[in-house]
């Protein structure tokens, strides 16, 4: 029997035309990567069925040549007439064009460097194309610049399966692995008609009714092949009753999960209780290296509100760059250091964890109390050294990478831990730390404002606490979105700058597909830099591939302003502090999203010096850029940044949702579809309080903790 929980490699065993053993482990591979299984063998029929098509296409009504208006998306059918291979740039680039004609006019198609299809298309093959038409006036006819395409053969003569490739609502997936959309769609269609339509439900009645949902298997079956007379732009902007239905399904299950979480660790009992003295403050009071704004003094209450409570504390303080996050963070680790407790700080790279021990032993330097850091790079015996003050006991404040909760390390009293930067890490490594102390107070600091309906979400099963006041003394910065044909004057007010006596940073971007272009591009700019614009100058190269110690000297020269320009990558985002420094200058701007161009720009304007911040982007690559870049220089607010780079980005993106400890979500977009969150939400929390007691309920848990994605089997 073909249910929703068949896996995927038995696929060949039920039937399904042109499914045999190697489509069948194919599509399991594909699939067990994209729903982040660990083995292919995971994968099932309900994760193929939710690979949505990127789109839809109405070919009953597919557009004439005849009919298209200049820079009209659109799809044609059209046969090809002649094709072939064009040679340009004297051999070194290659276009592999056809003319075609639909009947009535005739077109031209063209894909740069894509040479092998000249053995794709035939003469005579019928093709749907789809791309953005442009008339070329000179010639007379409309073209389209490497259009997606689909071939249409003699099997779309057969009534059967001309049904889903023509004459309908087609769905237009994206390529999976070898798969094109034609297959996909054949396969889709046959998997549909196959399944055991009764065993695919999985909410309560009580529930689909309430909500005004269609059936499960109705809404996978619609979102795959809408039906003839149902609305296709309800399709296309993922508004359909078959989207909606998937999409409540996601946050409902979701909000059920972080439910249990926020249930259970509220009922988990907590170590020996905190407890505030005199001398208790009198200790936090005599770190204090300023004096505290107001939201610095109302979050720290919140922070020791939980830590006096009896159950342990998981909040999560957010605040802007530069709000001081950090300092607060320390203060609660004092607290808790003086009721005996041991306490981490787990910060997600390298750079990071040194800059934080460098500020803590600062702050701390007049107390007793021992801090220590421990990161992967340490040579072996100072690991083993440190190793054993801790399980000892003899360290106070540990501060670390991933490397805090390795097995080596053995607490032997840990009661509070702040985990920085929380969606690098996720909530596997977050239960991870909480496993190695007495279920201790866990304190999750971001400096990646958050908007509030992506917090309740990623962050549920937190409390939240907010730093919306910077301190005094903070300059704003000034923002100013400039193209390449502004670099020398740019140049220049940098020099003007330096010659002030102060310093500046340029960085470029390291993007994790092309790592070792961009090193390579990041290197030649740091020596053209270096020896060709600012000879006059020192400059320093500072990036993540580099040997901890070499870091620490370009960080420390470049505090003592024995480096003027620092050459750096993003290993400089989060935590770098150095006041003199008061230009920003960000090559190719486009690359970065909002939030993390708004992360770059908290590292100036740390002193009293008037800051400024110039973004350098590519305007002739990315017509959306300007238009992109434009709010970075209308705000300083990280949360109205954040709302912006949410709605052109999505959440995965800004969240960095593959270890943001939540599933990523398959359907469900946290912005577009926050109406369906807030009635999943509800739903779930009415089962979860209201109907606790009952079957159904205990069915929904089970479901849930059924699911390794959510993490519930092993995690408070």
């Amino acid at each position: 029997m073909l249910t929703l929980n068949t896996p995927l490699v038995e696929l060949h065993h039920h039937g399904l035309p042109r499914v045999g053993q190697k489509t069948a482990h194919g599509l399991a591979v594909e699939m067990a990567a994209i729903a982040a299984k660990p083995d292919a063998r995971d994968a099932t029929v309900e994760d193929l069925l939710h690979y949505l098509p990127m789109r839809y296409e109405d070919r009953s009504n597919l557009a004439r040549i005849s009919q298209l208006q200049d820079g009209q998306t659109a799809s044609v059918e059209v046969m090809v007439r002649v094709g072939g291979i064009i040679p340009l740039k004297g051999g070194r680039l290659k276009m592999y064009e056809f003319i075609a004609t639909d009947g009535e006019g005739q077109a031209r198609a063209f894909w740069w460097n894509q040479i092998y299809l000249n053995k794709v298309f035939q003469r005579g093959s019928r093709v749907i194309l789809y791309g953005q038409w442009k008339l070329n006036k000179y010639k007379g006819y409309y073209e389209v610049e490497n259009p997606e395409y689909e071939i249409l053969t003699d099997d779309d003569d057969d009534p059967e399966t001309s049904a889903i490739h023509t004459t309908r609502r087609v769905p237009v997936y994206r390529k999976l692995g070898d798969f094109r959309t034609r297959q996909l769609r054949s396969i889709f269609h046959h998997l549909l008609s196959k399944i055991e339509k009764d065993a695919a439900e999985s909410l309560p009645d009580e529930i689909i009714a309430r909500c005004s949902l269609i059936p499960r298997f109705e809404a996978l079956r619609k979102v795959h092949f809408p039906a003839d007379d149902s609305p296709i732009d309800d399709y296309i902007l993922a508004r359909s009753p078959a989207h909606r239905r998937l999409i409540f399904e996601e946050f409902f299950w979701l909000s059920i999960a972080l439910g249990l979480r926020r249930g259970e660790r509220i009922s988990e009992p907590k170590g020996e209780v905190i407890e505030i003295t005199d001398r208790v403050r009198e200790a936090v009071r005599s770190i204090l290296p300023f004096h505290p704004t107001e939201a610095q003094k109302r979050t720290l209450k919140e922070i020791v509100d939980d830590m006096t409570s009896d159950k342990p504390m998981n909040r999560l303080l957010q605040g802007d760059v530069g709000s001081g996050k950090t300092i607060v963070a320390v203060q609660a680790m004092i607290i808790a250091i003086e009721n005996g407790y041991q306490t981490a700080l787990m910060a997600p790279t390298e750079i990071l964890a040194e800059q934080h021990a460098r500020n803590i032993k600062r702050w701390l330097s007049d107390t007793p109390y021992r801090v220590e850091l421990l990161t992967g790079s340490l040579k072996a015996k100072e690991k083993r050294e440190v190793q054993a003050a801790i399980a000892a006991g003899d360290v106070d404040l540990i501060v670390g990478t991933h490397a805090v909760i390795q097995e080596a390390v053995q607490f032997k009293k840990l009661g509070f831990a702040v985990i920085d930067e929380q969606h690098r890490f996720g909530v596997m490594q977050r239960a991870e730390l909480r496993r190695r102390g007495v279920n201790p107070d866990v304190l999750v600091v971001t400096a990646t404002p958050i908007p509030r309906s992506l917090a309740m979400t990623v962050y549920g099963d937190l409390e939240v606490s907010i730093i919306d006041e910077l301190p005094p003394g903070r300059t704003p910065v000034s923002t100013h979105v400039r193209g390449d044909d502004r670099r020398e004057k740019i140049y220049e007010f940098i020099r003007d700058q330096i010659k002030k006596g102060r310093q500046a940073y340029v960085v470029y971007p390291i993007i994790e597909e092309s790592e070792k272009l961009d090193l390579r591009n990041a290197t030649e700019m740091f020596e053209n830099l270096r020896k060709e614009v600012f000879p006059e100058f020192s400059v320093g190269l500072l990036h993540g591939k580099m040997k901890p110690a070499e870091k620490e000297a370009v960080m420390q020269a470049f505090g003592a302003n024995k480096i003027q320009i620092l050459v750096a990558t993003t290993v400089i985002e989060v935590g770098v502090d150095v006041p003199n420094a008061s230009v920003m200058l960000i090559e190719h701007a486009e690359r970065f999203g909002l939030s993390q161009l708004h992360q770059l720009r908290g590292r100036v304007g740390r002193g009293a010096a008037e800051s400024f911040c110039i973004l350098l982007a590519q305007f002739q690559k990315t017509k959306e850029a300007r238009e992109r870049l434009k709010i970075m220089e209308e705000t300083t607010d990280g949360f109205k940044i954040a709302e912006k780079d949410l709605e052109i980005r999505g959440p995965g993106e800004v969240m960095g949702t593959r270890q943001s400890g939540i599933p990523a979500f398959r359907i469900a977009n946290i912005v577009r579809d926050q109406k369906i969150l807030e009635i999943a939400r509800r739903e779930a929390g009415y089962m979860l309080n209201e109907r606790r007691n009952t079957r159904e309920t205990d069915r929904l848990i089970n479901h849930v903790r059924s699911q390794p994605r959510y993490g519930l089997a092993n995690v408070g």
